[in-house]
């Protein structure tokens, strides 16, 4: 049957009816999702501490998201690279993968060399102080760097740690190397400036082949009042300020200039030494009986993982009221519960020094990397590097004789590679 244009009248308005509806539809749509996304942060549960009011801007991310939980992941070369390094290697190889052996930034001893040469640990810490600068200290790393390659890691290059927070904290100094202000120093710059300031930092580090910096301290002190009782943080002004928004903000700005300079930050000290009277590295009974497991001054933690932050490093002290029998590098309360579950971190958790630190004198140094990767961890630190085979036989033994801790050691080393795949090391 023909149409009129009667006809065709009636369909053009019915179609514009349709199409509205289908608008209003979508967009309703749109902005529900936009207000769930916007709402889906987690928060500190009505027991923790109330956190200070803020005003600042929420951190920017400084790398990209993880896919959400859930999501799965494609396969990726960097992945696969990992997976056959991982297959293609002994227990030994593993284990050392999983290892962060000291060496003095002034030359490496024979321990030091005995641990990459003979015990195949993949990763180094320039530990002490130089101010060689520059090029002197690069030759250094660059002789270090060469015991670590070929069959002994199968491919895998190390990844070179150092401590360059600044003030009192700052390991490479001499020509060629800016001296750095102390982090409350720092915390009075706006973090543009600050990021600005730890890129050029940061690519100090880079020239002379430091790939990983142990910094930014993320604890928070609560006030400048306590900081000199505040023995491991406030005592030497390593904060960058003395609310969780403050630390948050300056922390992560240094973070970014690391990142811009390909340097990868790693957070520091979960879950807080902020409020401890007493250092775990010259004493022990070092305990924080405030901190809860949803406390306000977890904040800056929380914020640096969610904005790509790639490494985490647990703190030595002793946390009763989230752990009452383990101290944190050995719970798993902390480390599997609260830095995988609570705050979804993916990254490589590092301890803190478990060798020469008094806190943990206690525990059998041959049982001190296997609690910690029993915990959880991926990457114990031994700054002291004749004790470093104790560690090292004590993580192969255990493996060797538990089938369930192989499978952490192997999902350890694994991420491990996968970080060196990142960062360019898998040759």
């Amino acid at each position: 049957m023909a149409l009129t244009r009667r006809h065709w009248w009636i369909i053009g308005v019915v179609s514009a009816v349709l199409l509205a509806v289908i608008a209003v539809a979508v967009t309703a749509s749109f902005s529900q999702r936009s207000t769930t996304a916007a709402g889906s942060g987690s928060t500190a549960s009505s027991s923790a501490p109330p956190a200070t009011p803020s005003t600042a801007s929420p951190p920017p991310s400084i790398a990209t998201s993880a896919p959400a939980s859930g999501t799965p992941v494609p396969s990726s070369p960097g992945k696969d690279l990992a997976a056959q390094r991982l297959a293609a290697m002994t227990l030994e190889q593993r284990v050392g993968q999983i290892l962060m052996v000291s060496s003095p930034v002034t030359g490496a001893d024979a321990n030091s060399l005995y641990a990459l040469d003979t015990l195949y640990v993949g990763n180094v810490f320039m530990k002490g102080r130089s101010t060689a600068g520059v090029e002197g200290i690069a030759a250094q790393v660059s002789a270090l760097v060469a015991h670590v390659s070929g069959d002994r890691t199968q491919g895998a290059r190390p990844f070179v740690a150092t401590d360059q927070e600044g003030g009192f904290v700052q390991i490479m100094r001499g020509p060629g190397f800016e001296d750095m202000p102390q982090a409350v120093e720092q915390g009075q710059l706006a973090p543009d400036v600050l990021a600005a300031d730890a890129t050029r930092w940061g690519q100090q580090l880079a020239s002379v082949g430091v790939n990983v910096n142990l910094a930014p301290v993320m604890d928070t002190v609560p006030g400048a009042a306590f900081a000199p009782q505040n023995a491991p943080i406030g005592t030497f002004g390593r904060e960058y300020g003395y609310t969780p928004a403050g630390v948050s903000s300056h922390g992560l700005a240094f973070a970014r200039g690391m990142l811009a300079a390909g340097v990868a930050p790693t957070a520091k000290h979960f879950p807080g030494l902020g409020r401890v009277t007493l250092n775990t590295d010259v004493s022990a009974g070092v305990t924080d009986d405030i901190t809860v497991r949803e406390d306000a001054y977890i904040q800056p933690f929380r914020d640096a993982v969610n904005a790509g932050v790639p490494w985490l490093m647990i703190s030595n002290a002793l946390y009763p009221k989230i752990d009452p029998r383990n101290l944190a590098p050995f719970s798993s309360v902390i480390v599997q519960d609260m830095v995988r579950g609570d705050l979804s971190f993916t990254g490589v958790i590092v301890s803190d020094d478990i060798c020469d630190a008094v806190q943990v004198s206690a525990v059998p140094v041959d049982r001190r990397g296997v609690d910690f990767i029993a915990a959880g961890g991926t990457m114990a630190l031994c700054t002291n590097q004749a004790l470093l085979p104790q560690m090292y036989q004590g993580l192969v033994a255990a493996a060797q004789g538990d089938p369930g801790f192989a499978g952490q050691v192997d999902s350890a080393a694994l991420l491990v590679l996968e970080s060196k795949a990142i960062a360019g090391l898998l040759s």
